[in-house]
């Protein structure tokens, strides 16, 4: 493989969108093709308005490379599967340029955006079993070297993946679909907790992406999510609160008040702000505390010509989180005042979000 990739073309459903190049001087440049500029749309609102300008980004956050593109990287389970994987090659995945990541990305990375030259290699899934696949994950993050453990599978399955949780990327009939296993800290049916978590999101009212159990032999099931990010084989482009904003998840630095700026900002959808003033109400009652800024996100419309809020996704109880990865008012520790303040600082209708907290608070305590 090549270990130092310069310039990368940047591709939507097949159409070029632009050109990723590193500088001499260690800097990255975009700059969006012409006939994407004349009908195609901004990939990142705020940093990459859609003109013809060449935009060098000047930030260190994601190593040089703007949000957008660092979200086709995988981080946490992808991340680890990629290094054991270059590793066992000789390689220092670190150690690599970010256009050199970019390159090894397959076509089953989230979001649509893909690149070229592409280095990974085009298979089709292989067939799996997921107690085994759990199994195997199990092992690698103990830090197993196993010469039983089918690397090359859990990889081709999860080398994309976001989040910490172990993940497998399936297609489910025509559909494609997210399956979470369990990590270090999480208990043997964490899959069943997530999709009480969820149901209980979608019983409060809230635009859940679809979600189910997939059948074990040793748990009460896996947690499934459909991707919101594919619709058959079209991919949907997905940008990330953290990458709009140029600023990593991995420090909480934001306020749910970013969250609803944004949507002032880019969202084509009115019912936007009370559906996000929901979730926001949501992870404070039901104690989701993991709401950092890569767990909420955006996609982008074709047929309306716009952005909008995605559905909603990793939901679940984190106890073990003593604060908010995103606060409230600038609580980590958010009070119901703090969310009727909010309401009032954006001028959302008053009696409404009233409603909306009593709703969800009576919901959430009756499930306990």
């Amino acid at each position: 493989m090549k270990t130092w990739v310069r310039k990368l073309l940047v591709k939507y459903n097949g159409r070029i969108v632009g050109y990723l190049a590193e500088l001499d001087g260690g800097e990255f440049a975009f700059q969006y093709d012409d006939a994407w500029i004349r009908d195609g749309f901004s990939i990142s609102p705020f940093s990459l308005p859609l003109t013809n300008q060449v935009y060098i980004n000047k930030k260190t956050t994601f190593k040089g490379i703007y949000g957008v593109f660092n979200d086709s990287l995988p981080d946490g389970w992808g991340e680890l599967l990629v290094k054991r994987m270059l590793g066992k090659k000789g390689v220092n995945y670190d150690r690599l340029t970010p256009l050199t990541k970019l390159s090894l990305m397959s076509g089953s990375g989230l979001g649509a955006l893909e690149y070229e030259p592409c280095q990974a290699e085009d298979s089709p899934l292989p067939d799996y079993s997921l107690d085994e696949i759990a199994a195997d994950a199990k092992r690698i993050l103990d830090d197993e070297d196993g010469e039983d453990i089918d690397f090359d599978k859990v990889f081709q399955l999860g080398g994309s993946s976001g989040g910490a949780r172990p993940k497998a990327h399936i297609k489910d009939g025509e559909e494609y679909w997210i399956v979470k296993f369990p990590c270090r800290i999480d208990p043997k049916d964490i899959g069943k907790a997530e999709y009480t978590a969820n149901a209980m999101a979608k019983k409060c009212g809230i635009n859940v992406n679809e979600f189910k159990l997939f059948k074990s032999a040793v748990t009460k099931g896996y947690f499934g999510a459909k991707r919101f990010d594919r619709i058959g084989e079209k991919r949907i482009h997905t940008v990330s609160l953290s990458a709009l904003l140029e600023t990593t998840h991995r420090i909480p630095n934001l306020d749910y008040l970013h969250l609803f700026q944004v949507i002032q900002n880019i969202s084509i959808d009115k019912n936007d702000m009370l559906e996000a003033y929901r979730r926001m109400c949501f992870n404070v009652f039901y104690g989701n505390k993991d709401d950092h800024g890569k767990n909420h996100a955006f996609i982008y419309d074709d047929e309306a010509g716009g952005y909008r809020l995605s559905p909603a996704f990793d939901l679940t109880k984190t106890p073990h989180k003593p604060e908010h990865e995103m606060t409230v008012k600038g609580s980590g520790i958010p009070t119901e005042n703090d969310l009727l303040e909010t309401a009032k600082n954006i001028k959302l209708p008053m009696e409404e979000c009233k409603k909306i907290v009593a709703e969800i608070k009576r919901t959430v305590k009756r499930s306990e």
